[in-house]
């Protein structure tokens, strides 16, 4: 290949590269005003954040519905999802399905 058709070949692949990358950014789901934190939905080892003393956050849970993980959902939508055992997501930290048994 020439040294012409590689430098074309190359300024293409990066214009290519960029747009993709533009395009990921653009979709990419993202914490923002329109997501909000809901406590006690996650399954064990989901949550997004806040899990406790000694926690390493994200992934952190080791409870199923755990009261004090949070996951990031759509906002308005916390307090409507729906759980086993009547539980339903909360806006707060719970003290319900602790690590400890409480």
């Amino acid at each position: 290949m020439s040294d012409t058709k590689t430098t074309a070949l190359s300024a293409a692949g990066i214009a290519g590269a960029v747009a993709l990358a533009m395009a990921g950014a653009t979709f990419a789901p993202t914490a923002s005003a329109s997501m909000e934190r809901c406590y006690g939905i996650a399954l064990a080892g989901e949550n997004d954040c806040a899990a406790g003393a000694g926690t390493s956050c994200q992934g952190s849970s080791t409870i199923d519905y755990q009261g004090n993980a949070w996951t990031l959902v759509p906002e308005g939508t916390c307090e409507s999802i729906e759980l086993p055992g009547d539980r339903t997501g909360s806006l707060t930290e719970l003290d319900r399905d602790l690590p400890g048994g409480s």
